[in-house]
């Protein structure tokens, strides 16, 4: 039987030979996690321009503080908090970015939903549903209204397929909290879609 080793364990040769003097063992780490770096930021500010810069200062600056990498947490989790950060930074630079609270209130279903019949499976949906469906593309679109606190944590955890401890730690949260703007995530986007879904656009 042939022993894999894990994507941690992968990580830790590659930091170990990166401190000892071996620059290279950075470009195995970057190979490994560049893909999945994209994705995320990508998602997240809907912009592939954009999203390809974040990516390069990501990896820089992981590069500059990986001597000081402790390994509290998996260097993915770590790599993803940069990116994180990264994001929320740009974010912020923009003054019509959604910052704003979900109420639960604002999050019921319309009128027009109740009388449609079609807001209890709508809001019942598992998110994989929704996820492998025709709305794919169209929550995307919806995934830039979503305020970006929500926003994180939707994709960290319904795309990336953190656990809410991973998303916890690489958000600095709580695991509550991290539950909490997921589930007002969800519901966000069920309600920011489900105008597009009742209007028929959507094959049943």
């Amino acid at each position: 039987m042939v022993w894999m080793e894990s994507a941690k364990e992968l990580d830790e040769k590659s930091i170990a030979k990166f401190r000892s003097g071996e620059q290279r063992a950075f470009d195995d780490l970057v190979k490994r996690y560049d893909g999945m770096i994209y994705g995320f930021l990508s998602r997240m500010c809907g912009n592939t321009e954009k999203a390809k810069d974040m990516v390069q200062e990501t990896f820089l600056t992981a590069y500059r503080y990986l001597e000081g990498f402790r390994g509290d947490a998996s260097f993915k989790t770590w790599l993803y908090r940069i990116a994180s950060t990264s994001c929320l930074r740009s974010k912020r630079r923009k003054k019509n970015e959604p910052s704003y609270h979900l109420s639960l209130d604002d999050l019921l279903p319309g009128e027009a939903e109740k009388k449609d019949g079609i807001a209890q499976s709508w809001y019942n949906a598992p998110a994989e549903e929704l996820l492998n469906n025709e709305l794919k593309e169209q929550i995307k679109k919806s995934l830039l209204n979503l305020p970006e606190k929500y926003r994180l944590v939707f994709v960290l955890r319904e795309m990336e397929e953190f656990s809410a401890e991973e998303t916890a730690s690489t958000l600095d949260i709580s695991v509550a909290a991290v539950k909490s703007r997921l589930h007002r995530a969800r519901l966000f986007l069920r309600k920011e879609l489900a105008e597009y879904y009742l209007k028929g656009e959507v094959s049943k």
